[in-house]
């Protein structure tokens, strides 16, 4: 067994019940380093799949609920290669029958432009009937498909998406909490939704500990962990609010633990967001994630609808947008980006490979092994000994 090191100088799980201003350090991907211990395995040995309740999936990898990543075709090739593809029922697919001139006009706007024009096009309202038709083109080819919806929408939109033959509802938001107090008096009840479903329920995001915890009590079986650290999002800037994904993802981990321990039911852990490349990919698992949920670095496939560009949720808000449309570019085929051969030496390619590789350097055998991998804040990790490579890039 390898040793385990916490970056919390007290339990996670003594988190004070501060009132006031108080300050703690919070750790994000450039600010831990992974420790190898005495065994090391042959990659071939290492097991990257995850469960999600009786589901199994041969990659720990989701596709994020962007319109830029996933389409009815992407998800479909998605899950052929191994991983889960979340479709978000408010996105374009679910308000427009034909949607190619669409992403023609997203990725053909002005960065000005797309400000105006995301929340223009997403003013239209969601069709029942078009989600149904999304669901159905996903199904017709065998895939094992997530469905996204906001809690405002989420009572009559995943049922619709459900019983189309979705696998998996998604209640997602910028933050989302059992506890929400509404001026109109209509809240919707996570742990009532939950405990009708017939499918896994993933819930989120949160970031931290107790709000964690009390949606594992309300009957979710995955928790995303991230607030605002996506390629996309600009909710930090805008808000101001968050949690560096290291910190995040041990809070989060630390509550699945203990509940647990306190129900015998085991919640999945999916750390969403701001993972630039594999490196920072394989710190998040180590932090105690069971999967990832990627966006920009799978807009990067030529099997992404977006033409190279992408998209947060929260871009189209009416009000107040909290996003904004990114340029990624397309570097290579879906396939390559997941399981290689990598062209490049920069982590954006041959993922899996990069996963299992980093396990048998660290001795573990599976993704709740590699729970145990020893952490350390190192602040030189990116920098030590690399004048060269900084130099190149001038």
């Amino acid at each position: 067994m390898l040793e385990t090191q916490t970056l919390a100088e007290a339990p996670i799980d003594r988190i004070p019940d501060v009132r006031g201003p108080s300050l703690q350090f919070a750790y994000g991907f450039d600010d831990v380093a992974l420790v190898p211990d005495r065994e090391t395995l042959d990659p071939a040995l290492c097991d990257v799949s995850w469960r999600l309740g009786d589901l199994r999936f041969d990659l720990p990898i989701l596709a994020a609920a962007m319109d830029g990543v996933v389409d009815p075709g992407f998800a479909a090739e998605f899950a052929g290669q191994g991983g889960l593809a979340v479709l978000n029922l408010e996105g374009i697919h679910g308000r427009y029958e034909d949607v190619s001139a669409l992403y023609e006009r997203i990725a053909g706007a002005t960065a000005e432009e797309a400000v105006t024009l995301l929340p223009e096009l997403y003013r239209k309202p969601v069709d029942g009937d078009l989600v149904r038709r999304s669901v159905t083109k996903v199904k017709e080819r065998g895939a094992v498909l997530a469905v996204s919806a906001t809690p405002a929408n989420a009572a009559w939109l995943l049922p619709i998406a459900v019983d189309a033959g979705a696998d998996v509802a998604v209640i997602q938001s910028t933050v989302t909490s059992t506890s929400h107090v509404s001026r109109s008096g209509e809240v919707f009840d996570i742990a009532e939704f939950c405990a009708g479903s017939s499918v896994p329920v993933i819930v989120g995001n949160t970031a931290a500990y107790r709000p964690a915890i009390e949606l594992m009590r309300a009957g979710a079986s995955g928790i995303l962990v991230g607030i605002g650290p996506g390629a996309e999002c600009t909710s930090r800037e805008v808000l101001g609010i968050g949690l560096p994904q290291i910190s995040a993802t041990m809070e989060v981990t630390q509550a699945r633990d203990d509940y647990q321990r306190e129900s015998g039911r085991r919640v999945s852990v999916i750390t969403d967001g701001g993972m630039r490349v594999s490196g920072d990919m394989i710190k998040a698992l180590a932090a105690g994630a069971d999967a990832l949920m990627l966006g920009a670095p799978l807009a990067l496939a030529a099997e992404s609808p977006g033409r190279g560009f992408n998209w947060g949720m929260a871009s189209f808000h009416g009000s107040l947008p909290r996003g904004t449309r990114i340029r990624v570019g397309t570097t290579a085929s879906l396939r390559q980006i997941l399981h290689g051969p990598s062209e490049v030496n920069n982590g954006t390619q041959n993922i899996s490979g990069a996963i299992r590789t980093a396990m048998g350097v660290l001795g573990a055998r599976t993704i709740a092994d590699l729970h145990h991998t020893r952490i350390v804040h190192a602040p030189a990790i990116k920098t030590e000994g690399k004048m060269y490579q900084h130099a190149g890039r001038l």
